[in-house]
């Protein structure tokens, strides 16, 4: 049988990033947590924490921890159905515009669940799951990961804008390869390929664009507002902003619909039911259906 005081004790440094911290949310002294870990370390017969600022999973680790959150959202559904308030934590994976735009009533609809929120491209949410950091994901991949149910959800409809002011000096005879080679674009990290496929999708070329980086949801429709780029943003932030004629499509009627889909480990369907209903609830109200372009991501 595992030492649960030790995976507890494994649990508490990784999710705070510390063994002084770990300590305070256990009510024990650092030494106290140190030494269940390497008691663990020990049985398991290998080592688990990589000291640091932060303290890491090593592999082994990420399993563990994976493990013990399991068993406490099993314990926490148990208790839920004999009357009890049981608080446990779920950590998932969810794309950034899906936090801004739908996730968050998810959270507020699972009460006492405590929600441990990492953010990733949709493209790279499943290997998440996949490496047992997380029980469950919001993801554009359709393939289920090995031992995972998965839902359709809908799509999360994009659109490209630009302000007024931008488009008239980037665009003025209207968007083509050459305007796109020039005009600054945005981009939220390496793994964001959206604004290239929206514009190979428009022109039928790859122009190669000059971009700024911005890894902020909100960030990408502050800059497009202010004339600092063009890019892709959720329908729902930019509709109001389009409709007051702040900001402008490039190609009117042009939008992108990203499919996404819920995953979690079978093993976890009972205990995850209510997350599976929230999620399906605020997806049917949020999200496009049909997806019209399924190959673009975020």
């Amino acid at each position: 049988m595992l030492d649960y005081r030790g995976l507890s004790a494994v649990s508490a440094v990784l999710a705070t990033g510390s063994f002084e911290r770990a300590a305070d949310a256990l009510g024990l002294t650092a030494s106290a947590v140190s030494q269940r870990v390497r008691q663990l370390e020990a049985r398991m017969g290998t080592t688990l924490i990589v000291r640091g600022q932060p303290c890491t999973a090593t592999e082994a680790g990420a399993r563990l921890r994976r493990h013990a959150e399991e068993v406490r959202l099993l314990e926490q559904r148990l208790r839920v159905d004999f009357g009890e308030v049981a608080p446990a934590t779920l950590r998932l994976a969810v794309n950034a515009d899906s936090l801004i735009t739908w996730f968050i009533p998810v959270m507020a609809d699972c009460a006492p669940l405590l929600f441990d929120i990492i953010i990733d491209d949709q493209d790279h949410t499943a290997d998440r799951l996949l490496r047992g950091e997380v029980s469950g994901a919001i993801t554009a991949s359709e393939r289920p990961v090995q031992g995972c149910d998965i839902r359709p959800l809908g799509a999360l409809r994009y659109r490209a804008v630009a302000s007024p002011d931008f488009m008239a000096h980037w665009f003025p005879n209207g968007v083509d390869v050459a305007g796109l080679s020039r005009a600054p674009a945005l981009t939220y990290d390496a793994k964001d390929r959206l604004q290239t496929r929206w514009a190979e999708a428009a022109t039928g070329a790859k122009p190669a664009m000059p971009t700024h980086w911005l890894p902020s949801t909100r960030g990408f429709t502050d800059a497009a507002l202010a004339g600092v780029g063009w890019g892709l943003n959720p329908e729902a932030l930019v509709r109001h902003h389009i409709e007051a004629g702040r900001l402008v499509e490039l190609i009117e009627e042009t939008p992108l619909d990203v499919p996404l889909f819920w995953q979690w480990p079978r093993r976890l369907t009972t205990a995850l039911a209510p997350v599976t209903e929230a999620i399906r609830a605020a997806a049917k109200e949020h999200l496009s259906r049909p997806p019209r372009n399924p190959q673009a991501t975020r």
